[in-house]
């Protein structure tokens, strides 16, 4: 299975050092984010920020290598699968430590994953299908399932509402104690000033070599600081300045000042992922599938991108859910994408029965782009005849806002495109937004319970038509993301999280 996930450096810089030559060991790294994560609960949150921050403290049974293949990371091997695809026996591996340094055994993993089932999203997607989950020896487990589920790996692997491993003891809700296996642990934590992270000395590492977010996970660096910058040009200006050893979201009009840094140099992610309007289909007026039609009618994608993106080369008009080039890219359901159309949007609206109320839309200047296209959709929302409440917070704030179905009408956001199509919020019925009808699970379940790849690509064409019939969600387009890294770091991989294992640093 091929996903396209390329580093794409400036053709006029000069190739970086060796990693031989870099510092071998030691050194501190400041990498400027979007802003304060609202928790380092991995379970409780599906914000890019907590799983790019909390996977340098926490791990999972099983990650993702450099092809997005599943394979191993706490257990020591595959899963033994039987025919029926109903159970799964996992072994762990042999004298991991937490930070705290107990060693893990099955008793901590079963308890985690109970636990991950209870309150992460991803693990509420899981759960229906899982009948029971028992340790079968001190480093041993079994899931049993109630029928067959084929998302179950990546679920188990992804690090967003990821099902870390956490000590039994520790096992709160809120979670008090920020305790992992990870190659980092917490040490400090100033709001709104940085995150502090220290190499964890007793941390085991895999002897297999390094791949994607698999393999060999060295802690190199002595400390790892994520600092929060909520002001876009207030990063740029840091990673051009060297600042910033690595800088997150950067606008891509910025990518020609970032080339002739002396400091650093510009990282891009061609394609990221695709930024999407999320409907609240809980509460309130985008109930009506009418009202929904809309918003997707009266919407136009291609302005709104080039006012987030600017450089076409940064953006594609696409409605399809996943780019050519992927297994699971289809066409079908697309031809309600990019209308554009405020007068046939006003004839649905009154269909609809639309009496004026404001549309709230919620949205956030940390991501620069989300604030743009928002300016954008307000203005043909307004033209079809919509009354408009643009809010506009602060990342963390808006996470928490969106959890409250009576808050908010409709919410900017964006994701990567997952290995599995399982992975994407709007396929959890929990997700914020909450799309959990009848339409959706006959398009849905199949498709989740079907184990072989080919048969599971021709029924995801079921599944995006159902996605623009029921019309939970509105995606913009794709997107290609732009960030920075100092030239004094080597080694960090391309990443829609960005990770900070087996890299080094020259600054002493």
């Amino acid at each position: 299975m091929k996903f396209k996930i390329a580093l794409l450096l400036a053709t006029a810089l000069v190739a970086a050092p060796s990693i031989l030559s870099a510092q071998e060991n030691g050194g501190v790294i400041n990498v400027a984010t979007i802003g304060e994560p609202p928790t380092l609960d991995p379970m409780a949150s599906t914000a890019d920020l907590v799983g790019m921050t909390t996977q340098h403290i926490f791990e999972t049974l099983f990650t993702f290598d450099a092809e997005w293949k599943v394979i191993p990371l706490l257990a020591e091997t595959m899963p033994v699968i039987s025919a029926d695809g109903k159970t799964y026996d996992i072994t762990l591996r042999r004298d991991v430590k937490f930070h705290d340094g107990t060693v893990m055994t099955s008793a901590d993993a079963v308890a985690s994953i109970e636990r991950w089932m209870s309150i992460a999203s991803r693990g509420k997607q899981a759960a229906p299908y899982i009948e029971k989950v028992e340790a079968t020896g001190d480093l041993s487990l079994k899931i049993t399932l109630k029928s067959s589920y084929a998302p179950l790996m990546s679920l188990l692997a992804f690090n967003n509402s990821a099902a870390v491993i956490l000590p039994k003891a520790n096992l709160t809700d809120p979670l008090t104690k920020i305790i992992g296996t990870g190659p980092y642990m917490l040490k400090e934590r100033k709001a709104d000033q940085y995150i502090q992270l220290v190499r964890f000395d007793g941390y085991k590492a895999r002897s297999e070599e390094a791949s994607g977010f698999g393999g060999a996970r060295k802690a190199i660096l002595d400390e790892i600081r994520f600092v929060p910058v909520p002001d876009a040009n207030t990063r740029l200006q840091g990673a051009v300045s060297g600042q910033f050893d690595y800088t997150d979201s950067i606008a891509p009009e910025n990518f020609d000042r970032l080339k002739a840094s002396t400091a650093s140099q510009p990282v891009v992610l061609k394609p990221f992922g695709a930024p999407v309007f999320v409907m609240n289909m809980k509460e309130g007026m985008m109930t009506s599938k009418v009202l929904r039609h809309a918003i997707q009618v009266a919407l136009n994608p291609e302005d709104m991108l080039l006012a987030a993106f600017g450089n076409p080369e940064f953006f594609a008009v696409d409605g399809a859910l996943y780019p050519e080039g992927y297994v699971w890219h289809t066409k079908e359901g697309i031809e309600r994408y990019g209308s554009g159309d405020p007068e046939a949007a006003a004839k649905l609206m009154k269909e609809a029965g639309y009496v004026g109320k404001p549309v709230r839309i919620l949205t956030s200047r940390q991501y620069e782009f989300h604030y743009k296209m928002a300016q954008v959709a307000a203005e043909y929302l307004k033209a079809a005849g919509f009354a408009v409440d643009l809010q506009v917070f602060d990342w963390a704030t808006l996470t928490q806002r969106r959890a409250d179905p009576a808050q908010w009408d409709i919410f900017i956001t964006h994701g990567p495109f997952p290995a599995d199509p399982a992975l994407n919020g709007w396929m959890s019925d929990s997700y914020p937004g909450w799309w959990a009808n009848e339409a959706k699970h006959a398009a849905v379940d199949p498709f989740l319970a079907e184990p072989d790849l080919q048969k599971r690509i021709a029924l995801f064409g079921a599944v995006q038509k159902t996605f623009y019939e029921e019309a939970p969600v509105f995606k913009v387009g794709d997107f290609n993301a732009l960030s920075a890294e100092a030239k004094t770091l080597h080694n960090v991989q391309p990443s829609p999280w960005p990770y900070f294992w087996n890299v080094t640093t020259d600054k002493k």
